[in-house]
């Protein structure tokens, strides 16, 4: 596992673009895992400025909520397509995001067909979930629809009109799908994401806390600012 703590969400995203935009200019047909939230906007935002060619890339979207039409205005399709999707060459034949009328079987297929994740992006929860795998979730869990949590749900609330309006369920990418990519690529940025960030990278692997599995993966590259860095036991030099 690799650690770098950023000065900035900024730097982070800077970084976590270098990253991706690297992996599309050397593997053309590079199949991404991809994440939505606040996260990796400026990620999203980044890549849709540059100069790159989609052409060939695939990507896997984690999760979806379901009673969400794909036009919804908050659901993670529209998000997708807002923020990344309609500004870049990737062929909407080659975007694929969880679809609760099909089930976690048919994504589980697709990516199975596509030859697996190379490289998935994840955003971490401050309850510590990755995805929608919240904590209790088991690590070898498929693609499937979850419960959100109380504080997930509280969380999200900040993206609808009020906390009534947050769907309830989602379809999610298990933990053992994401534990299949080859690479991965964990964002945290904010001082809300300081104690789920410690627990994740430094305490004990739990299903308490999903994101804690990572420190199993043999290839994740870790980028926090400094906030969501301040409990780890010794921080990185900020870069």
């Amino acid at each position: 596992m690799v650690v770098e703590v950023l000065s900035s969400y900024e730097a982070v995203s800077d970084r976590a673009f270098e990253i991706l935009a690297t992996r599309i200019c050397t593997v053309p047909g590079s199949v991404l895992g991809l994440a939505t939230g606040s996260t990796p906007i400026g990620l999203y935002q980044r890549l849709a400025a540059a100069d790159l060619n989609w052409s060939q890339v695939k990507s896997f979207n984690l999760d979806e909520y379901v009673g969400l039409a794909p036009d919804h205005p908050k659901s993670y399709h529209h998000f997708m397509w807002t923020h990344l999707f309609s500004q870049v060459n990737i062929p909407p034949a080659h975007v694929f995001i969880p679809d609760a009328d099909e089930g976690g079987g048919a994504f589980e297929s697709r990516i199975a067909a596509a030859g697996g994740i190379d490289l998935q992006v994840l955003g971490l929860g401050t309850n510590g979930h990755i995805g929608f795998n919240e904590p209790g979730s088991r690590l070898d869990s498929r693609t499937r629809r979850v419960a959100l949590s109380a504080r997930t749900i509280a969380d999200n609330a900040r993206f609808f009109d009020s906390v009534a309006d947050v769907p309830r369920h989602a379809l999610t990418m298990g933990i053992g799908t994401i534990m299949q990519a080859r690479a991965i690529l964990l964002m945290a940025c904010g001082a809300g994401k300081a104690a789920a960030a410690a627990g994740a990278l430094e305490g004990p692997v739990t299903t308490d806390l999903p994101a804690s599995v990572l420190q199993r993966h043999a290839e994740v590259h870790v980028l926090l600012d400094e906030a969501a860095a301040s409990q780890l036991g010794s921080n990185p030099p900020p870069q």
